[in-house]
């Protein structure tokens, strides 16, 4: 993930100083651990201020509108508490070369400032601190004991303190070529490492954008560099150092990130804090999705581990409950051929009554025919007992196994993080495991559900409409909530998988081609995705059903028909509709 550099904070200070100053800070509002919000009003606008200080992903920038969720957190209270109704009245940089901006409120425009905002933004150690006029710390973000750092403590009632300033040689406008390229050349080695070497303030996302705009590689050394290799690389060094001078950016996507220079241009964005926010956002938002996936999975796969075992438990029980008449019929051979007992016998040898085969029944040579018989008829009596008990056992067990599997699939049909509803999706389904316990319920409410997330929705060969869950959340309203009297309703026949409606209007009648479409899309989202061919069910939603006290997602139908859905058929359907 690119890190906000000083070229990027730069760019983002001069549009802000540009467009939103002065405003008056109408509310503030913590959106998660490292960021928060403040809802800014000048006299023809207003927005949300993304003050974050993430490890990765620290940054300054106007951003999205706050979820509708109760603000629990201390740090956004003290700050709405101190800040509410204040104008911010300036933005300034503390030094040209340091990552640290001093954000400046007074009562109104031309005041004294009452209260300063600083936002260090420097990787793992990035921080946001309030203090009075007098620079006395108010309230902070993170607080720095000595324990945690011996070079510098940040905590509340002491007086603040800049960072430690960079050391080294910081670059300059004025410098003269041969000065510059004398300095990166003293000793060989790899162009970006010199540079960085040499210089502060150059980071290594502007060093390697400026290497490759000059048509070098990173690696190569300046040994090898010719005398145009240098000209030109110190004509992009001096066009850097004029951005900052003539406060002239130019903001677009690169192939790695970004770049507010104009050098690799990808695709052009010329709102340097729409682009910030949401490169930031998707990044943040990947990371989300990648680590709740995997916490998801490992938590699914360890209950199913355990109610394999379980079921497979159950099942030699009920296996062995099976042998249970063959007890009583080995007891009722003993009771009718008891006068052939004698005393010491360890085994008798019958003919079946039935078969008349020959069947081998071991003794206790302490008990007499008819007490062995007794024992046979009490292994019966205990064997078919176990076998009414734990058949319930082993059906609660299938029906939690199936609900996981449902869940897993779910899982599975997301492979990466595309949007913000992908992500929704994945939070959605933690929601719905910690509804059912499977999850410890979070101490405070995380996420915002009151824009659900949507199914996927696709066109049949006719124009028609298939919808397709992505998570039980989405199933049970697509089954119980969408789906209108014309619809048609698949599912994988006792598959986990998808709930998929083909949605018809009234009047509408789908051909052969449309339920085989439907098919392929219930047979893809499933757990048999794999195999060539599918069995699905189709019926009317009116005949689908929600047993009393099932899961989510869980559901019975009758008045089915069945079709043959062939998951590799979706490319062609996909190729289509593009």
């Amino acid at each position: 993930m690119q890190s906000v550099d000083v070229t990027t904070l730069t760019a983002i200070c001069h549009d802000l100083q540009s467009h939103w100053i002065p405003a008056r800070v109408e509310q503030v509002y913590q959106r998660d651990t490292y960021t928060i919000s403040m809802a800014l009003r000048t006299l023809k606008k207003r927005s949300w201020l993304t003050v974050c200080w993430h490890p990765q992903a620290a940054r300054l920038c106007i951003g999205d509108p706050p979820p509708r969720i109760p603000d629990t957190f201390t740090f956004s209270d003290q700050l709405r508490h101190q800040l509410n109704g204040f104008a911010l009245t300036a933005l300034e940089m503390i030094s040209p070369w340091e990552r640290v901006v001093n954000l400046q409120f007074a009562k109104r425009p031309g005041d004294a400032p009452v209260w300063h905002l600083f936002v260090e933004i420097m990787g793992k150690y990035s921080n946001v601190i309030l203090t009075d006029s007098k620079r006395q710390i108010v309230t902070v973000a993170h607080q720095v004991n000595a324990s945690q750092s011996t070079v510098r403590t940040v905590q509340t009632g002491q007086n603040y303190e800049l960072p430690p300033t960079l050391t080294g040689t910081f670059p300059k406008l004025e410098e003269e070529q041969q000065r510059w390229q004398e300095r990166v050349s003293l000793i060989p080695g790899a162009i970006k490492k010199q540079l960085l070497n040499s210089y502060r303030g150059l980071s290594p996302a502007v060093a390697s954008s400026m290497i490759k705009e000059a048509g070098l590689k990173p690696q190569q050394s300046t040994e090898n560099l010719m005398e145009k290799d240098w000209k030109r690389l110190y004509e992009l060094w001096q066009m850097w150092l004029h951005s900052f001078e003539s406060k002239k950016f130019i903001s677009a996507y690169t192939e790695d990130g970004y770049t507010v220079l104009g050098w690799g241009i990808v695709e052009k964005n010329n709102n340097i804090q729409t682009l910030i926010n949401d490169y930031y956002t998707k990044k943040i938002n990947q990371e989300k999705f990648k680590q709740l996936k995997h916490q998801l999975q490992q938590k699914i796969k360890s209950y199913l581990k355990k109610l394999y075992s379980k079921a497979n438990n159950f099942q030699q029980k009920m296996e062995q409950s099976s042998s249970a008449d063959e007890y009583r019929q080995r007891g009722d051979l003993l009771m009718a051929h008891s006068h052939l007992w004698e005393p010491g016998m360890n085994s008798m040898t019958l003919k079946d009554f039935e078969t008349e085969k020959p069947i081998k029944i071991p003794l206790n040579p302490e008990k007499n025919a008819i007490q062995n018989a007794q024992i046979l008829y009490k292994k019966h009596q205990k064997l078919k007992r176990a076998k009414g008990a734990v058949q319930p056992l082993l059906e609660e067990v299938q029906q939690e196994i199936n609900y996981l599997e449902q869940v897993e699939d779910s899982l599975q049909q997301i492979h990466h993080y595309h949007c913000l509803e992908d992500l929704q999706t994945l939070q959605e389904i933690k929601a719905e495991l910690i509804q059912q316990n499977y999850f410890p319920s979070p101490p405070q409410q995380t996420q915002n559900f009151s824009d659900e997330s949507q199914p996927h929705q696709h066109k049949s060969p006719s124009g028609f409409e298939v919808w397709i869950g992505r998570n039980n959340r989405q199933n049970d309203r697509l089954t119980f909530r969408t789906a209108g009297d014309y619809d048609l309703w698949f599912h994988t026949q006792e598959i986990a998988g998808s709930h998929v409606l083909l949605r018809l209007e009234p009047g509408a009648t789908p051909n052969d081609a449309d339920l085989k479409c439907a098919a392929d899309w219930a047979a893809y989202y499933s757990r048999a995705r794999q195999s060539e061919q599918v069995p699905v069910v189709y019926t009317e939603p009116k005949y689908v059903y929600k047993p009393k006290g099932a899961k989510p997602g869980m559901v019975i139908y009758k008045r089915e028909k069945v079709l043959w859905g062939k998951p590799d058929n979706i490319s062609s359907y996909l190729k289509n509709n593009d």
